[in-house]
């Protein structure tokens, strides 16, 4: 009964070992896909004039995280940790993630995990889709279509902050004011037209994003992106402690709590 019981538990270990392995190498060709698609940004850089035709929350807000003649930025890669909800109504799981990002071709692959899953959320190829597997090895959600399009390059839109020189007007990009400290982000990108309602504080800081996000495969509600504890990292004046939640009208309901660890930019390939 012992023996059986060791091979059982043999067995177990094993098959969890070669799912991470295998996990980590499927990762890691993504990753490496995400960065073969999206070119470097060559020869620009960040001045104070572009901001001239702006929302003045926004001429502020650049004002203060960006310096002159800063290069825009290309890619992204992030660490962080935190804590995660799979319900509204579930307890809160540690959580510790790795994300890569491009901006010339939008684009992004993050990678989260806990004790009990990991998860890959992702736009690719102008594709978005969410995998959840069980202990590395068995995958219980694996979610794509026009809907998870949308959410996920809604995702990499919000997290532009992270590399906000993304951020600056562009062919996708524009912004329109609201008042003396809220204006309105819209990108139109593949048919999709997308959009942030964004809050500045008296700095010029970024506090809050707020949009429509699909929480159920037919229903909106209101997704807002909770930014704070600015520092500057490799130049860039970033916030590295993030809420992200459902803003429903019982109430504001949080799931993802997340601090940056470690960030750099313009380094095409993983950690």
């Amino acid at each position: 009964m012992v023996r059986v019981g060791l091979s059982i538990f043999g067995v177990v270990f094993v098959s969890i070992l070669v799912g991470k392995i295998n996990l980590s190498i499927r990762f890691g060709r993504a990753v490496k896909s995400l960065f073969s698609q999206s070119d470097p940004i060559p020869d620009q850089w960040f001045r104070a004039s572009q901001l001239e035709a702006l929302p003045v929350p926004v001429q502020r807000y650049f004002r203060h995280i960006l310096e002159e003649g800063q290069p825009y930025i290309s890619y992204a890669r992030i660490k962080h940790d935190g804590q995660f909800k799979t319900g509204l109504n579930k307890d809160w799981s540690a959580i510790k993630g790795e994300q890569y990002a491009t901006t010339s071709k939008p684009g992004f692959i993050w990678k989260g995990t806990t004790n009990f899953f990991v998860a890959r959320d992702m736009y690719i190829s102008d594709t978005g889709r969410l995998i959840v597997s069980v202990l590395s090895v068995l995958n219980i959600v694996d979610a794509h279509g026009p809907k998870y399009n949308e959410g996920e390059l809604l995702r990499w839109l919000g997290e532009s902050i992270l590399y906000p020189t993304n951020l600056l007007p562009g062919k996708y990009l524009q912004w329109f004011p609201i008042d003396a400290h809220r204006a309105k982000l819209t990108f139109d990108y593949k048919g999709l037209s997308l959009f942030f309602n964004i809050t500045f504080n008296d700095q010029g800081e970024i506090t809050e994003m707020e949009t429509k996000r699909y929480m159920s495969e037919n229903e909106q509600e209101t997704w807002v992106i909770k930014a704070a504890g600015y520092k500057r990292l490799n130049r860039v004046l970033v916030p590295t402690s993030f809420d992200v939640l459902w803003r429903l009208p019982e109430g504001d309901f949080s799931y993802a709590r997340f601090n940056i660890i470690e960030i750099e930019y313009d380094v095409p390939k993983l950690f």
